[in-house]
């Protein structure tokens, strides 16, 4: 392992801690969680099953940091350029899927 590559990974990681820890923190909430910022979030009573909607949404977040930390690793082996362009489509498809995901999660547990 070169020097580039372990200086990359440890600032993957610092910047992708923050991702764990918002997964973690929306997993084992107790009050319905937000997706977008400067958004609040829904009351309780707007919410069909609480649980089940927080631990989707930790694990979607979870997931989201999981997949730049594959992406990095996966791409090493073929080089550092490969590596930087995977993690960019994780990093920018997955802000769609996972807001995608976010809106179906809202149509599942919202009351009518």
């Amino acid at each position: 392992m070169t020097g580039e590559i372990i200086f990359s990974f440890v600032v993957l990681l610092i910047s992708i801690g923050p991702i764990f820890i918002l997964g973690v923190v929306q997993f084992r909430s107790k009050d319905p969680v937000g997706f977008w910022a400067g958004k609040k979030p829904p009351r309780k009573e707007q919410i069909t099953n609480v649980k089940s909607y927080n631990r989707k949404h930790g694990i979607m977040w979870i997931l989201y940091g999981a997949g730049l930390i594959g992406c990095f690793v996966c791409g090493q082996p073929f080089g550092e350029l490969i590596a930087a362009y995977l993690c960019m489509m994780e990093a920018i498809g997955g802000i769609f899927v996972m807001a995608a995901y976010h809106n179906k999660l809202n149509r599942m547990y919202y009351k009518e």
